[in-house]
């Protein structure tokens, strides 16, 4: 509800004051909001409008600039005089500018790199979100106490254990030189300056006037702050780090998938194989004991020679399963799930065609359907949660909760 004083201003100024129909907005109206709730988080963490003045930092000199426009022109007071909970466009710009402004503005705007190409620009607003502005809202005020931090930090805790352990990877961003806008949807995960950040909210898409899909991201990061940016300004954000990455979804991404994505590149294959040996042990076990196992090569190449491996028990073997791998480690993967089922290791000696004994590591006697869930869990992210119980052959939700 807007209070009686400023309707009286707008009926003053000749404005229609009926409520404007949600939706109904032009992406210059959008621009012009955004750019004063910028503002308006200036005087919420400082407790002031912005002020002119060479001892000021830059961007507080840009968003003073801005201010003093927006009191100017008739039409954004009237479409901002209901959000104005600070009083800021009823202040006096130009007693603040000559107070403490060596600079005209068209020449602070130009320092800032802003063109003002003549007045109509300027009264357009045509420079309210430029290329400086949006750097401003990155790099400064845009990130506040994230006051529901609670229900984030188990998940930025998760996703560090699922790197650790393999599941999730970390890739770089740019492709030909960009950051595409993809990348950037909701519960993705990214490492920007050195954080990891997490996207939890996006608004509804909008069209600027130059023709670009942007939209508001609520972005949660991991040091307990979070930031109210536009997509292409987190996007900006990404660009500019040389070290920012994409963690990598499990569910989603290519870690088990059989069809490559582009820029994905194949890192070898789990294969879960199951023996012919005549080994009264193996015979007594045959439809449960598999050797799980990674290989950066061809599966078929590896086992060719099974009968003189002691490895593979000196028999020949048949391939139960396999999984295609891409962006993993293959070394980590493979210690994860010999770790995982590791309580049903096989314990066997056999002989090699030297007459050395030896002890193959790589056998479980796990059924098949365990192994599949197994590899759902690490496709889910959720394998950290469970342990294999070998008295049910079956994955267990440990009492604590927790692995």
């Amino acid at each position: 509800m807007v209070d009686q004083s400023d309707l009286e201003l707008l009926e003053a100024l000749g404005v229609d004051v009926e409520p404007e129909r949600k939706g109904s907005r032009t992406a210059r109206e959008e621009r012009i909001i955004a750019g004063f709730e910028e503002i308006q988080r200036f005087y919420d963490q400082h407790g002031r409008a912005p002020r002119h003045g060479g001892d000021r930092d830059i961007f507080e000199r840009l968003y003073a600039v801005r201010l003093d426009r927006l009191r100017e022109l008739e039409d954004c007071r009237a479409l901002l005089l209901p959000m104005d909970r600070q009083g800021l466009l009823s202040g006096n710009g130009a007693a603040d500018a000559a107070a403490g402004e060596s600079l005209d503005d068209d020449a602070l705007l130009a320092a800032l790199g802003v063109e003002a190409g003549g007045d109509d620009d300027l009264s357009n607003l045509r420079h309210v979100r430029s290329v400086a502005e949006k750097r401003a809202a990155e790099e400064i005020a845009n990130r506040t106490k994230c006051e529901d931090f609670d229900k984030f930090k188990p998940l930025f805790a998760q996703v560090q254990k699922e790197l650790d352990a393999g599941i999730r990877q970390t890739r770089p961003l740019k492709i030909g030189g960009e950051v595409r806008l993809e990348e950037i949807a909701l519960a993705a995960y990214f490492i920007v300056g050195g954080q990891k950040a997490y996207i939890a909210e996006m608004g509804e898409e909008f069209v600027t006037e130059y023709d670009r899909r942007d939209r508001r991201l609520r972005v949660i990061y991991d040091n307990g702050t979070e930031a109210e940016v536009l997509s292409r300004s987190f996007q900006r954000a990404l660009h500019r780090d040389d070290a920012a990455r994409r963690i990598t979804d499990p569910s989603a991404g290519p870690l088990f998938d059989n069809v490559k994505t582009e820029g994905d590149t194949e890192s070898g294959t789990i294969y879960v194989l199951r023996s012919k040996s005549d080994h009264p042990v193996v015979v007594s076990h045959r439809e449960v004991l598999h050797k799980i196992g990674v290989t950066g090569g061809s599966v078929e190449q590896r086992i060719a020679n099974a009968k003189f491996d002691p490895t593979y028990l000196m028999a020949e073997v048949e391939v139960v399963a396999t999984y295609k791998l891409c962006n993993i480690n293959r070394s980590k993967l493979e210690h994860l799930i010999h770790r995982f089922f590791e309580p049903a290791r096989l314990k066997i000696e056999i002989t090699d065609r030297f007459g050395h004994p030896v002890s193959p590591k790589e056998w479980f006697l796990v059924p098949r359907f365990a192994i599949d869930e197994a590899v759902d869990r690490i496709r889910d992210g959720t394998i950290a949660n469970f342990t294999y119980d070998p008295g049910s052959a079956k994955l267990v939700v440990p009492a604590s909760g927790k692995n």
